[in-house]
């Protein structure tokens, strides 16, 4: 066999994304809080680009002989329409002088739409990020650590204990429980030999009850019924609650309650009280430790009624306000003798240029997305959950005249704050099903409905998913009975038998 190299010419097509336009997708994915952290990261790595305080750039002292700059047009109370199109092209000395005056449009169109704090200074002068970090709340203990100090304070002498009791506390899951993150219970005979120097499971069962007395009660336990009954004691007055957990518990999620009370000799009211008494203990004793924090959820629209219509406007006072630096634009203009720093000044100026018009894109489709999302669940915004109406990603960007992708990453992880409450602007996108009269409703509107039904229904005779099917059909929703079931169980409503009132 023959082996040769040789050289061959070949002409092909690809398509391949500027990094600018990449960056500019990713600007309209990013929310407010995100495209802050992104502007100061930038202003980090890029010399020319600035923070605008109080909405105004102070005027730096010329040099004799030269020119004064052109003064900038007053602000005006709406945001012009400014061509944000971006497109890779060669740069001249003419282009990059139009392009400063295309840039100082935009920056004049932000002047009202920002306050003097979009700069990350409070009116006092104080840092907002300063004030925020020293209110934010110190990080909670961990529920292993909590455990630890109180195995400290207990009196044992044997050295091995301790340790045997380190190697269980530190193998307790956040919802405290002796088993691996999926719930699956730990072997004391795996964990005896894991150790560095081997016990016996007699010793290993031995702390584990040491580690059950500790605070929170039921803590260390291998299984929600061993978790339950850790809580309940062994006090002879719960005796019957101990039974209920230990035989009957699976019947008691399954509402069962005639079958217990004929098996147990009990009667329904006492019965009742038992499970009062149960329901009230803690399946998860842990998860108080577990350091979760609730999202901070801040909107990118926010929409208010104003004389019988809704105004839509951008929450962007945490995007600090950002312009290029005079000084490099001097710079470039004067700068003759190093063909390298003009150079860098160049591309540090190009690369701002682009972030400050691909921020400003993403404000101008963001803010038509969000009109046209408005004017179309007007009848929601007015009446509530039943008037929401199907919607398609489709037609919002055939109404705004954009791909369909721009509107799903437009409207990626963003929130609008509405007089119906805050909630993601994914939230108005639904699929629907025609009702009698031939009308589009949502799904979201029709399972309100079946929320509805359940509601007002006898808890001592609750309606079947054929019977809300039956309902639903009665209203004009021709809805199969295996719907019915799965939006009950999307919506967390337990069946019929569960929902029962005894």
């Amino acid at each position: 066999m023959r082996m040769e190299t040789s050289l061959n010419q070949r002409l092909e097509q690809k398509l391949k994304l500027a990094p600018q336009i990449i960056q500019s997708i990713e600007i309209l994915q990013l929310p407010a809080i995100e495209l802050q952290d992104l502007i100061r990261q930038e202003m980090l790595e890029n010399p020319t680009i600035e923070l605008k305080e109080g909405g105004t750039e102070e005027e730096e002292p010329r040099e004799e002989g030269e020119e004064p700059e052109a003064a900038e047009p007053p602000a005006t109370a709406t945001i012009p329409e400014v061509d944000t199109r971006i497109e890779p092209r060669a740069e001249s000395e003419d282009t990059l002088e139009a392009d400063f005056q295309k840039l100082e449009d935009i920056e004049t169109a932000w002047k009202d739409s920002y306050s003097p704090r979009s700069s990350g200074m409070g009116e006092d002068g104080k840092d907002k990020k300063l004030e925020a970090m020293q209110n934010t709340a110190a990080k909670p203990c961990s529920l292993q650590d909590y455990l630890f100090s109180q195995f400290n304070l207990l009196e044992i002498t044997e050295p091995r204990q301790r340790e045997i009791g380190e190697q269980i506390i530190y193998s307790i899951n956040d919802d405290g429980y002796f088993a691996d993150t999926q719930g699956n219970p730990y072997s004391l005979e795996d964990l005896a030999r894991s150790m560095d120097q081997p016990c016996t499971v007699e010793e290993m069962e031995q702390v584990l009850k040491i580690v059950q007395t500790l605070d929170p009660p039921g803590v260390g336990a291998r299984n929600l019924v061993e978790c339950l009954l850790l809580q309940i004691g062994p006090n002879p007055s719960f005796a019957f609650e101990r039974l209920l957990v230990e035989k009957y518990l699976d019947d008691l999620k399954m509402n069962r309650l005639p079958k217990i009370a004929k098996e147990t000799g009990r009667s329904l009211d006492e019965l009742k009280d038992a499970i009062a008494f149960i329901g009230a203990l803690n399946p998860r004793p842990g998860v108080a430790f577990s350091g979760e924090q609730p999202q901070t959820v801040i909107p990118d629209v926010v929409v208010e009624p104003v004389d019988g219509k809704y105004e839509v406007r951008l929450e962007d006072s945490y995007i600090p306000r950002i312009h290029i630096s005079s000084r490099y634009r001097r710079m470039l203009r004067e700068e003759k003798s190093n063909p390298a720093v003009r150079e860098y000044i160049k591309k540090k100026i190009e690369a701002a240029k682009w972030l400050i018009e691909s921020i400003e894109q993403r404000q101008n489709t963001l803010a038509k997305i969000a009109r046209e999302i408005v004017d179309y669940q007007k009848p929601f915004l007015d009446k509530g959950i039943d008037c929401l109406r199907p919607l398609k990603m489709q037609q919002i960007a055939d109404k705004v005249g954009v791909h369909v992708s721009t509107v799903s990453r437009a409207i990626s992880d963003k929130y609008m704050q509405s007089p119906r409450g805050v909630m993601p602007l994914k939230f108005f996108f639904t699929g629907g099903t025609l009702n009698a009269e031939g009308e589009a409703e949502s799904i979201l509107a029709v399972k309100q409905k079946v929320r509805d039904i359940v509601d007002g229904e006898s808890k001592k005779s609750p309606l079947s998913d054929e019977d809300i099917a039956l309902r639903l059909k009665e209203m004009g929703y021709d809805i199969a009975r295996r719907t019915v079931t799965k939006y009950r169980k999307q919506m967390g409503i337990l069946s019929s038998r569960q929902r029962r009132a005894y």
